[in-house]
């Protein structure tokens, strides 16, 4: 008796740390969720008793999803990534060194294979005048694309500007000297619509980045204060960053 209101004791008290960050798990135990269940294993205590159960269930259940996936699925290779790293760890929590670690090998396979290919290997659809951004579908007002042009001027490079700029990258992205000028920045472009992301710093210094609707590019650029602005799907983004190491930036992500 005394060893299950021990048990008792620590869930409720595993219960009110989780509170407190803002989550409520109290039900956790009869979630069929598998990213809740996947938010309370990065969130709780490591010795929370609710991890032994909950650990191998959500393990099976990634096995299912996987098993009756479409062909098609796109979250079929994020639930194998989780279902790998669980097998080696109690959660899919990674450190912010160990993800940027990850971001910077998905990259250098990507520029890899461009400078192998001698051509960029973004598949994308080029934009045009009449395509629109709808504002208030219930006004039914829209705004034409004006970046239009500009954005398939500046995915148009030529093969030679285009393997200057990926030996660039891939130097970034293999140099470790923290006392270098410049560094990497990654967009990730999570929206429908291409779009265009605009970084200016001090004086004249400004750089253009085109970003394919859920698709991703990267940008060399001079350590400093930037503001970067972009138009996304009708959607004014602006956002003051300060670039002194490599970093990634989402955009029209929910």
């Amino acid at each position: 008796m005394k060893k299950v209101l021990l048990l008792l004791s620590c869930m409720f008290l595993f219960t009110v740390s989780a509170q407190k960050k803002g989550k409520d798990y109290s039900d956790i135990l009869k979630s069929k969720n598998i990213y809740e269940i996947n938010a309370f294993l990065r969130d709780a205590h490591p010795d929370d008793p609710r991890r032994s159960v909950l650990k191998p269930r959500v393990m099976e259940m990634m096995k299912d999803y996987i098993k009756n996936a479409h062909p098609a699925d796109q979250k079929v290779k994020d639930m194998q990534e989780m279902l790998a790293m669980l097998r080696r760890r109690p959660s899919t929590k990674i450190t912010f060194d160990e993800m940027n670690a990850i971001i910077k090998q998905k990259q250098i396979a990507k520029y890899k294979a461009e400078l192998a290919a001698k051509q960029p290997t973004t598949v994308y659809t080029p934009s045009n005048a009449q395509n629109t951004f709808v504002v208030n579908a219930a006004a039914n007002t829209a705004i034409p694309n004006s970046e239009a042009e500009e954005f398939n001027m500046l995915m148009a490079v030529s093969p030679v500007e285009h393997k200057n700029r990926t030996v660039k990258i891939l130097n970034s992205l293999f140099d470790n000297d923290p006392n270098a000028k410049e560094c990497i920045v990654m967009i990730q472009n999570k929206s429908d619509c291409n779009i265009i992301v605009r970084i200016e710093g001090v004086g004249t210094t400004r750089y253009r980045l085109a970003v394919p609707a859920q698709g991703e590019g990267s940008i060399v650029v001079e350590k400093g204060q930037y503001l970067f602005t972009s138009l996304v799907c009708g959607a004014q983004y602006a956002s003051q960053k300060t670039i002194e190491r490599p970093i990634m930036v989402a955009l029209g992500s929910h």
